[in-house]
């Protein structure tokens, strides 16, 4: 594979987690690797300064409609600023804007897609962009739904929850390799695997085991508690605040439940996140087997 590896997700959903654990795999370290060090093993889609380079202008300097028409350049220039396959996150939805490309297909050689229920993502979503929970219910459902520029990051078109997960998944001709966080929290292991099989990297158990350790929810927590997360919003009052599935059934009013439900029921119906009567379940429920089988092997979507 060459090219841009993208470790996509609508925000708040593991990314964070699975880059953990490929830098620690990656970085081979007899400890743990630091959080704020995961930018050595992979790149932002969001960071301005292939846009300065192109435009030769500050980034304050250069409007949303600019970035939007140079991205293809820009993720041409992230893929060449690293020889072999570039790992890319990104939280952006597969799209044409105003004729451009959000994910440019020349550069990408394939994607893993991290997906979590949306009665989960919504309060941390919540909790990360300092809002309250009926607002990122509303936003979860939101075909126009975007992330806007801040900071020195780029504005990131995210539509609703469920056009975002199909928008990768249903790709054409793109490599995507599928993981639920709930299928990661049951079995690590079997998860994780399965994604250094697809990545076709040669067995080493004891490296894997290190690095299944070195990402765990309690070292990620402790590393932010002792030394900060640069990623964290100045909106939380943490970065990693749970780690778990179901927490949401103690957040949310029957009303909001079933207002997010209706937002998002194809999607949750898809991936397994509700029962035949459309109730929502534990974890998640296996999936089809040809889908769990596309997911599993990494076919093409």
């Amino acid at each position: 594979m060459s090219g841009l590896l993208w470790l996509a997700s609508y925000p708040k959903s593991g990314n964070t987690w699975v880059r953990a654990f490929l830098a620690n795999l990656f970085a081979n370290q007899p400890g743990p690797l630091e959080i704020n060090e995961l930018n050595r093993f992979a790149v932002s889609d969001q960071r301005v300064g292939e846009y300065e380079t192109l435009t030769g202008r500050s980034y304050d300097e250069i409007d949303d409609d600019e970035v939007n028409r140079l991205r293809p350049q820009a993720q041409r220039m992230i893929a060449a600023s690293r020889p072999g396959t570039v790992l890319c996150k990104t939280h952006s939805k597969i799209a044409v804007l105003k004729g451009s490309p959000t994910v440019e297909p020349t550069v990408t050689g394939g994607a893993v897609y991290v997906l979590r229920n949306p009665l989960d993502v919504a309060p941390s979503y919540a909790d990360h962009f300092g809002i309250d929970l009926d607002t990122a219910i509303d936003y979860l459902g939101d075909p126009n739904n975007h992330i806007p520029r801040h900071d020195r990051l780029t504005f990131v078109y995210l539509g609703s929850w469920q056009e975002h997960a199909a928008s990768w998944l249903d790709a054409p001709g793109l490599n995507c390799h599928f993981l639920r966080y709930e299928d990661l929290l049951a079995d690590p292991r079997g998860g994780f695997g399965g994604l250094v099989r697809w990545l076709g990297l040669p067995p080493n158990p004891q490296r894997f085991e290190r690095a299944l350790r070195f990402c765990s929810f309690k070292e990620l927590r402790r590393q932010e508690e002792r030394s900060g997360f640069v990623e964290r919003s100045p909106n939380a009052e943490r970065f990693f605040r749970a780690g778990r599935a179901g927490g949401w059934r103690s957040l949310y009013s029957p009303a909001q439940r079933d207002r997010l439900i209706e937002g998002c029921r194809e999607g949750m119906r898809r991936f397994g996140y509700l029962d035949e009567h459309d109730r929502p379940v534990e974890g998640a429920l296996p999936l089809p087997p040809r889908q769990a089988t596309s997911a599993s092997a990494g076919t093409q979507a």
